[in-house]
């Protein structure tokens, strides 16, 4: 998540994709951490930048291979006398020619990695190709094109093998000079702890609901503010997810899903197939992805305010009286034994190739069971 071509302008539904976002909303004390870094002259050669999905990780990543990019080779003296003041921002002006060359792909010295697409199924891979990670070491030990870093950005890092892994440790062991290597996790934790421990690790945390509802505001302003409102809580700090249930009808799934779960603890059958036909019938249309995570986090919701012994603010009208009538019916260890029972369902379907529909039912029909 390398593609050289030539600049093109930037169009206005690709802004928000990390190569081509000038803004950063949230994260000002991470930026100030990666400028304090460079200003001291001392820029650790490899970042690990994790947190949640769509926080802006992979944003942050590009805004700061842009800036060393556009600095030269050696980061500022500050304690020369005479030189030039030392950077006050990150931030780079999308009419500059980094800029431009970064959001294209065409920066000969910015090397991006990431989940290719599987044009048979149209979707994301499920992991970086070990050959794309393997082109990382000989491209940072090559001479900088312009004169300054080699900027090699992984976008998805903890979806490597475990060889990709090990290609990337290498470089880690012997960092190449004037090489930057910037690897943006959703889930750290997951990597080798070798790895971990030769990075600089710059960990963000998930947006203020306000913030989020603000750049909705700023990006969807199409949606009434009831939708955002309710996308912003559903998105728990993340304006990428947000965004992403917004296009992808997910606010109305989870009403319909809320809606289906409310007849419990008699699930309404033919609502149900009805459900489950409407979601399956079309493999490549996302709403069963879509829905199945949805389903996951409510219960993961759930049994977290159930442990917590209070109701989160609801998304959708009726989610506290439903909550209530669950826990009422079961405890705090069997909606946990359901959660998990329900999330290992749909892994193993989709590993499996099960047919969707029944996959469903059979997840409805286990809360139907506890709910009983």
């Amino acid at each position: 998540m390398s593609r050289a071509r030539a600049p093109e302008p930037i169009a206005e539904e690709d802004a928000l994709a990390p190569r081509r976002n000038p803004d950063l909303t949230g994260h000002e004390d991470a930026e100030r951490l990666l400028l304090d870094a460079w200003n001291s002259g001392r820029l650790p050669h490899a970042w690990l930048i994790g947190g949640p999905p769509g926080i802006g990780k992979a944003t942050l990543a590009f805004r700061f291979a842009r800036f060393v990019l556009s600095q030269g080779h050696e980061p500022p003296d500050a304690g020369l006398f005479g030189a030039p003041p030392p950077p006050a921002s990150l931030a780079l002006s999308p009419d500059a020619p980094v800029f431009r060359r970064v959001a294209s792909g065409g920066h000969a010295d910015l090397l991006t990695v990431e989940r290719q697409r599987d044009e048979k199924r149209d979707r994301l891979k499920r992991d970086i190709a070990v050959d794309d990670v393997r082109k990382i070491g000989p491209f940072l030990r090559k001479t900088a094109a312009e004169g300054g870093w080699r900027v090699a950005v992984i976008d998805g890092a903890d979806r490597m093998n475990l060889s990709g892994l090990n290609a990337i440790l290498k470089i880690l062991e012997e960092p190449p000079p004037g090489a930057l290597l910037l690897l943006v996790s959703d889930n750290p934790g997951g990597m080798l702890p070798t790895i971990r421990s030769r990075c600089r690790k710059l960990t963000l945390q998930p947006l203020p609901e306000e913030t989020v509802l603000n750049l909705l505001s700023q990006h969807r302003p199409d949606l009434g503010g009831e939708d955002r409102a309710a996308l912003a809580r559903l998105a728990e700090g993340s304006i990428g997810r947000a965004i992403g249930l917004a296009e992808a009808g997910g606010l109305d799934l989870y009403r319909e899903l809320i809606g289906l779960l409310g007849t419990l603890p008699r699930l309404d059958i033919t609502a149900a197939h009805a459900f489950g036909d409407k979601l399956t019938r079309k493999q490549d249309d996302g709403l069963y992805e879509t829905a199945t995570d949805l389903l996951v986090w409510w219960l993961a919701r759930f049994v977290r305010s159930l442990a917590r012994g209070a109701w989160p603010a609801e998304v959708v009208a009726g989610e506290a009286a439903l909550m209530t009538r669950l826990a009422n019916a079961r405890g705090l260890e069997r909606w946990v034994e359901v959660w998990e029972k329900v999330q290992r369902h749909f892994a193993r379907a989709e590993s499996a190739n099960l047919d969707r529909k029944q996959v469903v039912l059979n997840a409805l029909a286990t809360l139907e069971a506890a709910a009983t």
